[in-house]
């Protein structure tokens, strides 16, 4: 696994004055322990690393390409979220995800999504945000001839990234993005349970729909409902571990 990098700002040249810089932010440079973690998470949200998986300090700087301290760094960053946690004498891993765990993150994730739905539609970004869900839909459909592929999965749990962005807060956007690879670490560990494309497609329409519309009450109980019948085909793929 290679990572590791980052893009080079654009060259203004030689003559370029203040003007040319105007209405620009300052570029933020990720630290190196950002990016580690960052691909650790990845590795973890795609199945890469399951549950229960160790993780050996030696190798994975070996395959990233760093030294340990930024490892370090980054693996604590992931264990004060949860994803990782350390057995003594034993070293860190993955977090297994029991049926009680699996509970806990959908009901954290209802709270996160309601209350992000909740602002987009106070800030009147409810038609801007469908038009995105709509997108996100579409990318779904695409993949509707292989519904329990990882592809899926992904493009699924982008809608639900696309609403809680939309919300415009950093604090819901951060704890999200936690639970999100929670999720999918969940779904990459076991068979889906969708046989078709159908009713998932359908389920999404309809909560881009109610926001477009600007009903409150229809979209959060509509995304109260979806959220309940993924924890129920969760239950129904049986444990993770």
């Amino acid at each position: 696994m290679t990572v590791l990098g980052s893009d080079a700002g654009p060259d203004l040249g030689p003559d370029a004055g203040p003007a040319a810089a105007a209405g620009l932010e300052p570029v933020v440079r990720e630290s190196t322990p950002a990016l580690i973690a960052r691909t650790l998470r990845r590795a973890i949200s795609d199945g890469t690393f399951p549950p229960g998986a160790q993780l050996g300090e030696a190798a994975l700087a070996r395959s990233l390409g760093v030294s340990r301290g930024p490892l370090r760094e980054a693996m604590q960053r992931l264990t004060q979220e949860g994803l990782l946690v350390s057995h003594r004498n034993r070293g860190l891993f993955v977090a297994d995800l029991s049926a009680e765990a699996v509970e806990d993150m959908y009901l954290l994730r209802t709270t996160v999504e309601t209350a992000a739905l909740d602002r987009v539609l106070e800030l009147g970004l409810g038609a801007d945000t469908a038009d995105a869900l709509d997108a996100a839909v579409d990318a779904m459909a695409s993949l509707a001839h292989e519904p329990r592929s990882g592809a899926m999965v992904e493009a699924d749990l982008d809608f639900h990234h696309v609403l809680v962005e939309a919300a415009r807060s950093p604090r819901l956007s951060r704890v999200h993005e936690t639970v999100l690879v929670e999720t999918s670490m969940c779904l990459h560990a076991m068979a889906g349970t969708y046989s078709d494309a159908e009713s998932r497609l359908a389920e999404h329409r309809a909560i881009a729909g109610a926001m477009r519309a600007g009903d409150p009450d229809r979209a959060r109980g509509l995304l109260v409902d979806h959220m309940r019948d993924g924890l129920a085909r969760v239950k129904e793929g049986g444990p993770v571990r």
